[in-house]
């Protein structure tokens, strides 16, 4: 049974059809990436299973259940992380208070209780905090812990965006282009987290991601776009040489 299932989701923006009848599923465990050039409607995708946007056709399955019209807000405590191409972190806290925003949807006492900081809410924060510290420790991130988020470096602060992801215990996880502003050898390391995400902690992932070496690296099945539309999808080895994939986003000549 797939995790997840997209069957024919379609958005328009006016007159302009950003995804255009697009299907496909994900399996438990795999890591499933979208490719293809600016404007192909990627990042749309994205917005739809994030809830941020709403199709105008078709619709969406996560874990046997319809999320087609869920409300954004309850997309986290579902099992459904993201993040972001731009990074988007609280830059004036610490990377452990960063971490801790992402427990918030797992957070099981009210709001009485936290202001009293009563027994439950003390049980809780601590709950929150292992689990913050686990991810700290899974990433290698301890030399940061308290660093506020402003003084670390673009490529650390990458990682601690995906450790905030983390945090919420998903059972999908979205990336959004992971590799953007890294180097050679960041984005070596992200694909690292990457399979060590899916075969250490057992995490589902969609990837969005321009770079084909990172694609290449870790990538189980891929879905090329271009317009809005699906041109191909299988293995990265057999997308990347499909004639309409290499027309399209390679930029280069079909052979006769």
């Amino acid at each position: 049974m797939s995790l997840f299932k997209a069957e024919g989701i379609s958005v328009r923006f006016g007159g302009i059809r950003a995804v255009d009848s697009v299907s496909f599923d994900v399996q438990p465990g795999e890591v499933f990436s979208i490719i293809g050039p600016n404007g192909a409607g990627k990042t749309t995708i994205f917005n739809l299973i994030s809830r941020i946007y709403n199709s105008t056709e078709g619709k969406l399955f996560f874990d046997g259940q319809d999320i087609t019209r869920t409300p954004p807000h309850r997309i986290a405590g579902l099992g459904i992380a993201r993040t972001f191409q731009n990074i988007e972190l609280f830059a004036n806290a610490s990377l452990l208070q960063n971490l801790l925003i992402g427990r918030h949807c797992h957070a099981a006492t009210g709001v009485l209780a936290q202001m009293g900081f009563l027994p439950s809410a003390r049980r809780d924060e601590l709950r929150h905090r292992e689990k913050a510290e686990d991810v700290i420790a899974f990433l290698g991130l301890e030399r940061y812990r308290d660093t506020l988020i402003a003084n670390l470096p673009y490529g650390v602060r990458k990682v601690v965006e995906l450790g905030r992801a983390l945090c919420t215990e998903p059972k999908l996880l979205l990336l959004d282009e992971p590799s953007s502003g890294l180097n050679v050898e960041e984005t070596e390391g992200m694909g690292f987290w990457i399979e060590d995400i899916k075969k250490d902690l057992g995490i589902t992932v969609i990837m969005v991601e321009h770079d084909m070496s990172l694609v290449n690296q870790v990538s189980d099945r891929v879905m090329a776009l271009n317009y809005g539309k699906v041109l191909s999808m299988g293995s990265p080895r057999d997308v990347q040489s499909d004639p309409e994939v290499i027309r399209a986003y390679l930029g280069g000549e079909v052979e006769a």
